[in-house]
């Protein structure tokens, strides 16, 4: 078992450590410290620490030498008990050894191989002791800064690498997970351990006409388990079937409604009945996870600001079209990404938490009611990701993926797509050698924002909640969620690809042809609640319109007498418009008032 024990200076962390081992007898005590003969108060502290170890501990000094400590561990034995104390001190001697304290990645190879070494570390209990220096002010020097921002990262390596992590705060244990593992007993008093966190907070849905705030990971509570081969359910094909014959029957003008059939027996499979209705509730949700390096060429945090600030506020195009389809819309910030061409875009841990935010997103929308789910994006050199993945996937040349980048100006940016092509090749290359399993996928390309949407996906699977995707983050996480599990794309709709060569390569290898082909260019997600109105038109008519009497000739009126109730067929057809027109989203939209009428 591998635990991490997190605490501020002088919380009690490393008491609380002391206490998890103390009933194992013989612990082999790994000190991190190096020795300071000229400061009397760290010589004190050091001194402290081994006054309170019991004389059957062995202590093994790996101060001088950093990269001891992940050969250590990756020795030890079945039958022993290591205590590691501390990850800071450790941390501090990496820099020193590498004689820059200016540069956070200076340490990064040294982490990732610490954290490999916890990983496959064989000891029958291993703790490791770390210090929180997240909750404090940012610090005003550059090496406390670099100290700061790499110890955050060496907390979250080795956190995801442990099976629980505690938090110590002024003596008290607080499990953020794998508490109920515990199982020790010592001469010492047992720090006392927590229940995992309370049920997540319920997300926020706020009106597309309104302010609004933004939901992210951190709201997440525990994360769930993904692994492929799910057992996802499947819309009714047979209802689904009747719903497209029973369009052959209606007492139609004309010849039908073309193009639209695609549309009613989709509606017909996931609700589950021939006669399906309009959406009544739908929900857009706009995902916001930027990314650095050669992705982001030509894009910003600045102008995705703007536009999950316009989400937020009610105001754009996605808010005015979400007005005007009677959707609530929900804004999501996901974990940013760093340069995919240098490194993995998220961690083990990041891609276990976007999973399990989405999942629960699209829960959340199940219990309240929401009948359709519109997936959103707006974060900075999403594209380029999504366009990776499907590359990636795919084996298709990122060339010909990627569209014409267009600055925040509304001109052209060549130079920039030059910039995330080569970005993509090269993080192509990075991963050539390494699996295509859909977890591994999203943490080497996917980033935050398409693996929340690849956890909704699945989750609105799981509660036949269907969804209508249109572009490149949707599609790519459909994509990856294909194989988590199969089913997911069965329950998608894609109205219109918008001429984009990612959504138009993946929705072939998914299946998913568009029932559109305006080449509409609106935004993520914009497209979708721009043909929705058209979706619940085609679900009103096919719902209202009465059947063909049995035997009637085609052309010929079913005859104008009256019926059992007294009421005439015209008068019955009327009736059954109304009826179904109420029940509609479009019957009492929100007013949006256009900008040129201020």
């Amino acid at each position: 078992m591998r635990l991490l024990v997190l605490g501020g200076i002088r919380s009690g962390k490393s008491e609380v450590a002391e206490a998890l081992v103390a009933g194992a007898g013989a612990v082999r005590y790994v000190a991190t410290a190096q020795e300071r003969t000229s400061d009397g108060g760290w010589a004190a502290r050091i001194a402290a620490h081994r006054q309170r170890r019991p004389e059957s501990w062995v202590t093994e000094e790996v101060g001088d030498s950093p990269d001891r400590l992940a050969e250590l561990l990756t020795g030890a034995k079945s039958e022993e008990t290591i205590l590691v104390d501390d990850l800071g001190n450790w941390l501090s001697v990496v820099y020193d050894t590498a004689g820059d304290w200016s540069d956070p990645a200076a340490a990064e190879e040294p982490i990732a191989a610490l954290a490999g070494a916890v990983r496959s570390c064989g000891a029958g209990l291993l703790v490791l002791v770390g210090p929180e220096v997240g909750l404090g002010v940012l610090p005003a020097t550059d090496a406390g800064r670099t100290f700061a921002d790499a110890s955050g990262l060496l907390n979250q390596r080795v956190a995801a690498a442990c099976d629980g992590v505690a938090l110590v705060v002024a003596g008290e244990v607080s499990w953020l997970r794998g508490g109920e593992l515990v199982q020790h007993a010592g001469a010492r008093e047992t720090p006392k351990p927590q229940e995992p966190a309370a049920a997540p907070v319920e997300p926020f849905v706020f009106s597309s006409t309104g302010a609004g705030s933004v939901l992210s990971t951190a709201d997440g509570g525990d994360t769930l388990s993904f692994s492929p081969g799910m057992e996802l359910p499947l819309p009714d094909e047979s209802t689904a079937h009747e719903a497209a014959e029973r369009l052959l029957t209606l007492r139609l003008n004309g010849a039908g409604l073309g193009g639209l059939v695609p549309v009613v027996r989709f509606a017909g499979g996931v609700q589950g009945r021939p006669d399906p209705r309009p959406f009544q509730q739908p929900r857009v949700l706009v995902l916001r996870g930027d990314r650095t390096g050669g992705f982001a060429a030509g894009d910003s945090a600045e102008a995705a600001d703007r536009r999950l600030n316009e989400v937020v506020e009610g105001n754009g195009t996605l808010a005015m079209l979400a007005a005007g389809a009677g959707a609530s819309v929900q804004a999501i910030d996901c974990p940013s990404a760093g340069p995919a061409e240098l490194h993995d875009a998220l961690d083990d841990t990041g891609v276990d938490a976007a999973l399990t935010l989405g999942w629960r997103l699209a829960d959340a929308a199940a219990n309240e009611g929401v009948d359709l789910l519109v997936l959103g994006a707006c974060g900075a050199g999403s594209d380029a990701a999504a366009a990776a993945i499907v590359a990636v996937l795919t084996g298709a040349e990122p060339a010909a993926l990627l569209g014409r980048v267009v600055d925040s100006s509304g001109f052209v940016d060549d130079a920039a797509w030059i910039r995330k092509v080569g970005a993509i090749r090269d993080a192509r290359h990075r991963i050539r050698t390494r699996s295509r399993e859909p977890h591994v996928m999203l943490s080497m390309l996917g980033g935050g924002d398409i693996a929340v949407a690849t956890g909704v996906v699945l989750g609105a699977a799981s509660r036949r909640l269907p969804l209508l995707v249109d572009g490149p983050v949707a599609i790519a996480a459909a994509l990856v969620a294909r194989d988590y599990g199969a089913q997911t794309r069965h329950w998608m709709m894609m109205p219109d690809h918008g001429d984009n060569p990612t959504v138009k390569l993946a929705a072939d290898v998914l299946g998913a042809a568009p029932f559109l082909a305006l080449r509409l260019g609106l935004g993520e997600g914009a497209t979708a609640l721009a043909a929705l109105p058209l979706i619940n038109t085609a679900l009103t008519i096919a719902a209202a319109t009465p059947l063909r009497s049995a035997g009637n000739e085609a052309g010929a009126d079913a005859g104008d007498g009256d019926g059992a109730d007294g009421l005439s067929e015209q008068e019955h057809i009327e009736a059954e418009i109304q009826r179904v027109v109420a029940d509609s989203p479009t019957a009492e939209m929100p007013y949006v008032k256009p900008s040129w009428e201020d």
